[in-house]
């Protein structure tokens, strides 16, 4: 059986993800979830619902991390909150294969540091969500909002720990890693990405070289470094810039075609498309670099965020990638 612990508490609508939470257990068969919070509240909630509960268990946690509060302040004072209780289950019982939470980004990476424990030869673990490409296929951004500051060496890292997803959770042999930046050419960039692609050529990693934004998606490319204020500004530009041009195709078209019967199948089409690029439906981001995998879904993940999340944490652990990922860096660490 696959354990894996949700922290519903720390997301908009903890009800809601109660739900998606019950909904998952009925999809996984092979999984079981622990819930950390108030046994009270959760009771109550998952009473409304029908799942297998002898897949569900109840981890009482009577504090919440609340997104305003200073992360390492928080989880230092908070001991018996919901992210803390799971994290540090995560890193105690050998039977649990991974965390999800909605919570602070912050409180997530303080607590996949201090608590769960970084992966030998990792300074800074990264989030990476995978996105869909224009040709059908994924790519890897990493990192996305955990480290707004970086040395040339945490984006070498971030490199590997994207090959190492990529490899795992979507199959990829050899990972292309293109290193973001203002211009394809090797003399673009700014200092770091200047050192950072040095290291890069030296990596053992598939390094195509530098990549304009403009290319994340193009399908060129399975991993792109960045340091987290990049990676996070290109990633809420791809979400705002896909919402607005499906908006603005479904617009015209609707003038092009009128007509109730194609307007019913304009927007079913944009809605179909704005799938493929909404954050409850790709699951989360992942927070690479920690001894065991953690997903940091959207604080305003609705119920159909759950089981994407639980699907795509399951196959993580079932592909052993932190093990292997492990096994790299202490190769490189002897070479």
């Amino acid at each position: 059986m696959i354990k894996i612990i949700i922290d519903v508490f720390s997301g908009d609508d903890p009800k809601a993800l109660i739900r998606g939470t019950a909904a998952a257990v009925n999809v996984y068969p092979d999984v079981k979830v622990i819930m950390p919070g108030d046994p009270t509240y959760l009771e109550r909630e998952l009473a409304l619902c029908d799942y297998d509960a002898k897949r569900l268990e109840i981890l009482p946690a009577s504090e919440v991390i609340g997104n305003d509060e200073s992360p390492t302040t928080a989880i230092r004072q908070k001991k018996d909150s919901s992210l803390v209780r799971g994290a540090t289950l995560l890193r105690t019982d050998p039977e649990v294969g991974g965390m999800i939470s909605a919570g602070s980004t912050g409180a997530i990476l303080c607590c996949g540091i201090f608590v769960v424990g970084r992966l030998r030869g990792i300074d800074r673990p990264a989030l990476a969500p995978v996105l869909p490409t224009v040709d059908g296929g994924n790519m890897c951004l990493i990192d996305c909002g955990a480290n707004a500051d970086c040395r040339s060496e945490y984006l070498a890292q971030f490199a590997l720990l994207g090959t190492g997803l990529m490899r795992s959770l979507c199959g990829v042999k050899e990972p292309r890693v293109a290193l973001v930046n203002v211009g394809a050419e090797d003399h673009k960039g700014n200092m770091l990405t200047a050192q950072t692609a040095k290291l890069l050529a030296e990596m053992p990693v598939n390094f195509v070289g530098n990549m304009e934004a403009r290319e994340a998606l193009s399908g060129k490319y399975d991993v792109l470094v960045c340091d987290g204020f990049v990676g996070n500004v290109l990633l809420k530009s791809i979400e705002g810039t896909a919402a607005y041009a499906v908006s603005e195709m479904a617009e015209t078209l609707r003038r092009k075609l009128p007509g109730e019967e194609n307007a019913q199948l304009i927007d079913a089409a944009a809605r179909e498309v704005m799938r493929r690029y909404d954050y409850n439906s790709y699951g989360g981001a992942y927070l690479l670099g920690c001894r065991k995998p953690i997903e940091k879904i959207h604080g305003a993940a609705n119920e159909r965020t759950i089981p994407y999340a639980v699907g795509l944490m399951r196959s993580m652990i079932l592909s052993g990638m932190t093990d292997k990922i492990s096994e790299q860096l202490d190769a490189m660490s002897r070479a």
